[in-house]
């Protein structure tokens, strides 16, 4: 990822503080010279390893498991992002551009397929996005045997990261007054993104 020096982000805390936020990630891997990626949720064990480690699962039926196998493998996290018009700078010789937050984490994949291991990372992913809900869904609904069916359905992965990439792409490089002028054009849209880029805006 090509990182202005303005927009670079080092601290490892603000990394996986992202990505605890926007776990969500598109996992890119080779295949025979072709690039292959999936979409997937993805948890971090920030305090496993030198860097951390990503833990996820995928579809039995979905190859990408297969090729990925014990290779370096690139995922990206990505935030909101908003188109920024150069009519709210209100000066001369500017032009459009676009305002983003992402993380890149690299690391080798290395497979789980232990049933405690893969049902651990289900539980797991299941409590960090239920908890929150007024009447939280259990892994201990559904019935036994309707589990070790899914669980024989899917594949587990770990990604031991080696390393971190951010980048807080949010107009640092302008000045403080053209930045607010682009906060207070992101709000009058009102659409969410544009109004969550507002906000890590003005949180810098």
């Amino acid at each position: 990822m090509y990182i202005p020096p303005s927009f670079a982000v080092t601290d490892r805390s603000k990394l996986c503080d992202f990505v605890d936020r926007h776990g969500f990630a598109i996992l890119f891997s080779q295949s025979d010279h072709e690039p292959v990626a999936s979409h997937l949720p993805l948890l971090l064990d920030r305090d496993s390893g030198p860097q951390g480690r990503l833990f996820g699962h995928m579809a039995r039926a979905n190859t990408h498991w297969q090729t990925a196998a014990n290779q370096r493998v690139l995922t990206v996290f990505h935030g909101p992002h908003a188109y920024v018009s150069p009519s709210w700078y209100a000066a001369q010789n500017v032009v459009p551009t676009w305002n983003y937050v992402a993380v890149h984490a690299t690391g080798t994949l290395r497979l789980i397929e232990d049933r405690d291991r893969l049902y651990d990372i289900l539980r797991q992913t299941v409590i960090k996005y239920e908890s929150p809900r007024p009447q939280p869904w259990s892994m201990s609904s559904p019935d036994p045997e309707f589990l070790d069916k899914l669980l024989a359905a899917i594949v587990g992965f770990e990604i031991e990261v080696e390393t971190w990439e951010g980048k807080w792409k949010l107009s640092q490089n302008h000045p403080p007054e053209r930045q607010a002028k682009v906060i207070d054009g992101l709000r009058e849209t009102g659409r969410s993104d544009e109004l969550a880029i507002a906000e890590w805006m003005r949180s810098l």
